[in-house]
């Protein structure tokens, strides 16, 4: 008895198309925040209150914390002490304006006004003197006071000149003591988040001693790899779209803003930067990202139904008819899209595929019988 004949196995008889491919720039790298900052200490002291610790959200300018401010405002008094001292002795009031010219200085005015007076009295005994009327030493007398007083008054303008310099440099210890006291509450630099803390109350602070770092993750900085070959594809502006694990099935868009203009010899690679908008905080620095950047380069590529790809042991395969059977025939793909597949090789246009009907099942061989 002759065994049945196999029965023919339904498909769809589908041709490879040749279309227009929009290349993509497909790379993976990691988000780092747009700004990070080690917050350190610019006065000594002991710390009073931490007034934020890791993950709050700080503003800029915001007080993080607080260091006792007991011998910072004493040392302010005291400078602001010497300061009016240093005004005393010139003559300056509480709200008057420093003089330019040293001859307002009242010590300059009463030591010109002794010069005057003994200068004065110098060219009368002069006079008299050269009349015969005043004794010789009456006369040295007279010129001993006079060059007295012209000295007096050379010492009392250089005097002032040294208050002056006294005086401004008062003022730089007083603003100098004022800035201290503003320092003894540590603020954020910028908007962001406390990424660690590093003191506690009661300790006791140097300067520079780090207190907090605080990142801004809004937006994030992603570094991407991209290949030399890919160069022309990319350029600063064009959008970023990236996925991350941590949230499977979720886009984030951005924007390229720097691209690295030197390729890394080891790799063949070059680095691109990109703002993804975090405004939900959902991102964190330090996650791997994989990134598709679109580019302006089209290529004509052929492509295939995804559901005429069979994946077995690591490789993707394709039923080729051949007359009215089909026979496998590995491929390698490309890139996935609206229109379907690429194949990048194993196929040639105007081949046909195919694709078994529901319930129909394909093998190598099979006799076959076109559908719709």
């Amino acid at each position: 008895m002759e065994s049945a004949s196999p029965r023919p196995v339904s498909v769809r008889a589908i041709p490879v198309e040749l279309k227009q491919l929009r290349r993509n720039v497909e790379s993976v790298g990691s988000l780092f925040p747009l700004d990070e900052v080690t917050v350190s200490s610019e006065v000594e002291g002991r710390v009073e209150q931490v007034l934020v610790d890791v993950g709050d959200h700080v503003s800029t300018g915001q007080t993080i914390v607080k260091v006792v401010q007991t011998e910072l405002q004493l040392t302010l008094d005291q400078q602001r002490a010497s300061l009016q001292q240093a005004r005393a002795r010139l003559g300056l009031g509480d709200n008057a304006e420093e003089f330019r010219d040293v001859r307002n200085a009242p010590e300059v005015k009463k030591a010109a006004a002794d010069l005057a007076d003994a200068e004065q009295k110098y060219l009368r005994a002069k006079t008299l003197f050269e009349q015969g009327l005043l004794p010789k030493q009456s006369f040295d007398e007279a010129e001993s006071r006079h060059n007295a007083a012209k000295a007096a008054y050379d010492l009392s303008v250089q005097t002032v000149e040294n208050l002056r310099a006294a005086l401004a440099q008062s003022k730089a210890a007083t603003s100098l003591a004022q800035k201290k006291v503003g320092d003894s509450n540590i603020r954020a630099p910028f908007a962001g988040q406390v990424k660690e803390r590093t003191v506690t109350q009661g300790q006791y602070l140097k300067v520079q001693t780090p207190v907090m770092v605080i990142v801004n993750i809004d937006p994030m900085r992603v570094r991407l790899r991209v290949p030399e070959k890919m160069a022309a594809w990319v350029k600063t502006g064009q959008e970023v779209s990236v996925t991350v694990e941590a949230y499977p099935g979720r886009t984030f868009k951005g924007k390229i803003t720097r691209i690295n203009p030197s390729v890394d010899q080891q790799t063949r690679a070059f680095e691109v930067e990109a703002l993804i908008d975090n405004r939900e905080s959902l991102l964190k620095p330090g996650f791997f990202v994989k990134a598709t950047i679109p580019s302006n380069y089209v290529v004509d590529a052929l492509f295939v139904p995804e559901d005429a790809l069979l994946y077995v042991y690591g490789v993707y395969k394709v039923f080729v008819i051949d007359g009215n059977t089909v026979k496998e025939r590995e491929v390698k793909i490309g890139e996935h899209s609206s229109d379907g597949v690429e194949v990048v090789e194993g196929l040639t246009q105007g081949e046909r595929i195919a694709i078994a009907t529901k319930g129909q099942e394909l093998k190598e061989g099979a006799i076959i019988e076109a559908g719709n």
